[in-house]
């Protein structure tokens, strides 16, 4: 292992984070920690997804931002792309977990930061210590936030922050814009339910959604049973034939679809959530980013402790056939979620509308 950079020779920082939009938002207390850690340093963040971009806007911690859309752009706008990183001759570079593919350690390779930080991954070979210089393994049984911060530890600083956070920093017009769309909409003032029906797209990971059937069971009943209760939908351009879907089922409710502008703006509105129910998702996080009083979330064969809500005050709602065992499912390797396609929507159709019902029913009592 190298020697600890020491706090004098930092000048230049780079946290890659890119795989999903949520995993972004959870290296936001790296970013802090790194501040604290190094605060003459210029600290700069890459990112793939332009919402993850979005939601490191305005980020107090961070010098500069990039984002390019590697899996879109050609090779060699790509190459050129990373050339332009690496003469900005990073001190050190930090792939935020979870980011098992190998594919993010080339990058790292590429823009060439004098010391490369990684975990190690299932998929770890003897290749990808040529890759990174540093590297941990990392820890199922904590969150990413933690995995993150153990970067410090090999570089022989102390962590600073006494409890991680989510840190999402919201402009004024985004905030009036919330408000604006509860007072079009009639619902300021109003305890009202969220709901995002999506989930990550790349891989198989669309199939660990929960039946769009059972949700509009569940609006259904809970219009029978709290018919002073609306329901939000969240989403964006991904769930809109889902909506449109949910619309036609469910028109003469409560009902309402968040167009909001940008994650950010949507984010905005959440923070006006009274409940809010999702599978693991960019949702789920802006949720607890937000504080929702009250989370629920679907118990997935993905959800594992790496990525839970970073608040102490949410709610699982079990899946008996995931049983707690994601890990037998999913793991941080690139490989898709294990399973055909009809058995892993199987496994998500064991989670009864009625368990979900109480749970949410409770919420509003």
């Amino acid at each position: 292992m190298a020697a600890s950079i020491s706090l004098a020779s930092v000048n230049r920082l780079l946290v890659i984070s890119l795989a999903g939009i949520g995993d972004t938002l959870m290296a936001t207390p790296f970013l802090h920690e790194l501040r604290l850690a190094y605060p003459e340093a210029e600290i700069e963040a890459l990112v793939m997804w332009p919402g993850a971009r979005g939601l490191l806007e305005h980020n107090p911690h961070l010098n500069a931002l990039h984002q390019h859309s590697f899996l879109k752009a050609s090779k060699f706008a790509s190459l050129r792309f990373i050339w332009s990183l690496r003469r900005r001759r990073f001190d050190a570079s930090f792939n935020v977990h979870p980011q098992g593919r190998r594919e993010y350690r080339l990058v790292a390779a590429g823009i060439g930061a004098r010391r490369r930080f990684s975990h190690r991954y299932e998929n770890h070979r003897p290749f990808d210590d040529r890759l990174v210089t540093d590297s941990l393994p990392q820890d199922y049984t904590v969150h990413a936030s933690e995995n993150n911060r153990r970067f410090l530890d090999l570089l022989g600083v102390p962590s600073q922050m006494p409890r991680p956070a989510y840190e999402l920093y919201l402009t004024a017009a985004e905030s009036i814009w919330s408000t604006q769309w509860l007072n079009r909409t009639h619902l300021v003032g109003e305890r009202w339910l969220g709901v995002h029906v999506g989930s990550g797209g790349t891989k198989n990971l669309a199939l660990r959604r929960w039946p769009l059937e059972r949700y509009i069971e569940l609006v259904r009943e809970l219009e029978l049973r709290r018919p002073e209760v609306p329901v939000v939908f969240f989403g964006g351009p991904e769930e809109a034939e889902a909506h449109g879907e949910l619309f036609q089922n469910l028109r003469g409710g409560r009902i309402h679809f968040a167009e909001a502008p940008s994650l950010r703006h949507a984010a905005a509105l959440l923070g006006h959530a009274h409940a809010f129910l999702s599978v693991d998702t960019l949702f789920m996080h802006l949720a607890a980013a937000m504080a929702v009083p009250h989370q629920f979330v679907l118990e997935t064969p993905t959800l594992n402790p790496c990525i839970l809500p970073l608040r102490a005050d949410w709610i699982l709602i079990p899946n008996p056939a995931v049983g707690g065992r994601p890990l037998d499912y999913y793991r941080y390797d690139g490989r898709p979620i294990a399973g055909s396609p009809a058995e892993i929507r199987k496994l998500m159709e064991s989670v009864s509308v009625a368990e979900v019902l109480g749970r949410v029913e409770a919420a509003f009592k």
